[in-house]
């Protein structure tokens, strides 16, 4: 979208690059960096632009060394509140509110926003959008913001890993952890082993004895439904021949994926289970 913004000559010396969403700062500014100097080995200069904005706008402190630049507020356009527009629109709406926000949005934006509506991947995005906007609503009669606890299981055997597709919004189709939220009267451990249970009927009697760690995950923006910690708990079944696995509860596939698929399957996590697994990862990390 940021390309089809730009005019031909802009398009000619400005480079786009994509970076991974990592909400690690520390990995973030080494991936810029690998980035900036695979583009210009040895940058004569390098100047990070931004506009200071509360919490989203760490990353300007995440490379201390190269020179900043901050912009000041840009007119009243906000992102989130144009996407909000976009989403609630029916297909019939859409052009109705393109034309609406064409002010605000450049025509070579507006050019592939009207070409992408009513694709399949913008049809799944409004549905995701609706339902996070239903689960909020369904919230917001609590006395006090809802924090949400959850676990999930990363299962490792014969260097497969064990994931399920999710049959339900949010993340529908997405691949995922086997968890869910926890139960008031489990540990979260109980708790992760019965979803994993439930999800993908492992109840593997060694399970027990092959629990190598756990890590809380509470990052405030982990999560698209709201403030989410989960309980990660990893167990290693060793080289054994692979367990039955079979898709049960609101999981819609279950299936052990080899390590070595996992990096190009990437952009297909829901969440930051991707990253859950690659915390994990100590001694098969050559693979993510």
């Amino acid at each position: 979208m940021i390309q089809a913004s730009l005019t031909a000559e802009e398009r000619a010396r400005i480079t786009v690059l994509p970076q991974r969403d990592l909400y690690d700062p520390a990995r973030w500014a080494v991936a810029v960096e690998a980035l900036i100097m695979a583009l210009s080995p040895q940058p004569q200069r390098v100047l990070l632009v931004g506009h200071e904005k509360g919490g989203s706008s760490e990353y300007l402190q995440a490379v201390p060394q190269w020179q900043k630049h901050l912009m000041p507020h840009q007119a009243d356009i906000d992102a989130t509140a144009l996407r909000q527009r976009l989403w609630a629109s029916t297909a019939e709406q859409l052009p109705d509110t393109l034309q609406a926000l064409s002010a605000d949005l450049p025509q070579g934006s507006q050019a592939l926003l009207r070409a992408w509506a009513g694709s399949p991947p913008w049809a799944a995005l409004q549905a995701e959008w609706r339902s996070l906007q239903a689960y909020a609503q369904a919230w917001s009669v609590a006395p006090y913001p809802p924090v949400f606890v959850t676990v999930d299981a990363v299962v490792r055997c014969a260097n497969h890993v064990l994931l399920i597709r999710r049959g339900q919004h949010p993340g529908l189709g997405l691949l995922a952890l086997p968890g869910g939220f926890i139960d008031l009267n489990e540990t979260a451990l109980q708790s992760a082993l019965r979803e994993l249970e439930e999800e993908t009927r492992l109840s593997d009697t060694r399970l027990m004895s092959a629990l190598r760690g756990s890590q809380v995950f509470d990052h405030p923006d982990r999560s698209q439904r709201g403030r989410t910690i989960t309980h990660a708990f990893y167990f290693d079944l060793g080289d054994i021949p692979l367990p039955h696995i079979e898709a049960a509860d609101d999981a819609q596939t279950a299936q052990w994926v080899p390590l070595q698929e996992l990096a190009a399957l990437e952009d297909q996590f829901h969440d930051d289970h991707f990253h859950i697994i690659q915390h994990f990862s100590t001694g098969w990390s050559q693979w993510l």
